[in-house]
């Protein structure tokens, strides 16, 4: 893992960089953000996708000076994902309106794409203990360090932190990434993809600084949080079916000795089943254990091919938008 946490003095003004910022009902911090986006990258163009907002969120935006838009399908993955169609950059820097990011450590995040030594960038909250220190919300703390485990276990990549909503990544990835869920999964759905199609990953500790006083989180711990759960178990399914139908066809053929091995004894002992039931049982779990398996072969055989498909994908889009 890719660690950098020295910015240049200036960013290449050959490149575009456009601020990605998710908005609903940020009225209370959105102008902060834009003015400080502004301030510290004033090459960049900062786009507001207000998300159905009642508090004059985006009017506010735009008298600060950003590019505003509209996104009328609720939730966070649904804005991210028409940002994502929407702008041509070379370089995109996405964060929450909520003022909890600083601006200042922008040019850190931006540093590796501009030196190519990564495709996606993440703002880490958690190593440097401020997010600890300004979060009061509970379970936020476990919840992230849950995925951060679930991930490291089916992917093999330990992420410092996983849900940050402070990013940045290239032009190839951005136009490559297919965002699949509607919500707070994006961010979710964004390390495990990075990871499973072998993007370069790298990781910058930032501050973190909880919502001013007025600003209210629009994250439900625990309805949010079992939709994160769903999208990993859902895209593991994706990925790595084999390890999925694998380990289900273990399961399976252990339970299935477990209810065969007594009646097998009895058998060797008696010559007789007395307890056809529970042969029947075994041979339907092992059986179903075969299939599983056979079930995981095969899907991986289709992963393996639309991995092929996604490379030569990846290959025209550098060949489209180029290496920055």
């Amino acid at each position: 893992m890719e660690q950098t946490a020295d910015a240049p003095e200036t960013l290449e003004r050959a490149s575009r960089v456009a601020v990605l910022v998710p908005c609903y009902n940020e009225a209370v911090t959105i102008g902060k953000v834009v003015d400080d986006f502004r301030r510290v990258l004033p090459d960049a163009t900062v786009y507001v996708y207000d998300n159905n907002s009642s508090d004059g969120t985006g009017d506010i935006a735009r008298e600060h000076g950003a590019v505003v838009r509209t996104e009328r399908r609720q939730g966070k993955g649904n804005v991210v994902r028409q940002m994502m169609r929407d702008i041509d950059a070379d370089y995109y820097l996405m964060v929450d309106g909520d003022d909890t990011y600083p601006a200042e450590a922008a040019p850190a995040l931006l540093a590796p794409l501009l030196a190519d030594e990564a495709d996606m960038v993440v703002g880490d909250r958690l190593s440097n203990g401020t997010y600890g220190q300004e979060n009061d919300r509970a379970f936020h703390g476990f919840g992230n360090d849950l995925v951060r485990v679930l991930i490291k276990w089916i992917y093999g990549f330990e992420f410092s932190d996983v849900m940050t909503g402070y990013r940045a990544y290239n032009a190839v990835f951005a136009k490559t990434m297919p965002v699949l869920s509607p919500g707070f999964e994006i961010e979710t759905e964004l390390s495990i993809h990075a990871v499973d199609k072998r993007w370069r990953i790298a990781e910058v500790p930032i501050d973190y600084r909880d919502r001013p006083e007025g600003s209210e989180s629009k994250l439900s711990t625990f309805s949010d949080g079992m939709k994160v759960l769903l999208m990993i178990m859902s895209l593991f399914k994706d990925y790595r079916p084999l390890a999925l139908f694998s380990w289900m066809a273990l399961l399976l053929c252990v339970l299935g000795l477990v209810a065969g091995v007594p009646v097998i004894w009895e058998f060797a002992q008696t010559g007789l089943v007395p307890k056809l039931p529970s042969a029947l049982l075994a041979v339907a779990l092992v059986f179903v254990g075969v299939l599983s398996f056979s079930c995981g072969l095969i899907l991986d055989t289709v992963v393996k091919g639309t991995r092929k498909e996604y490379e030569l994908e990846v290959l025209k889009a550098y060949e489209r938008y180029g290496r920055r």
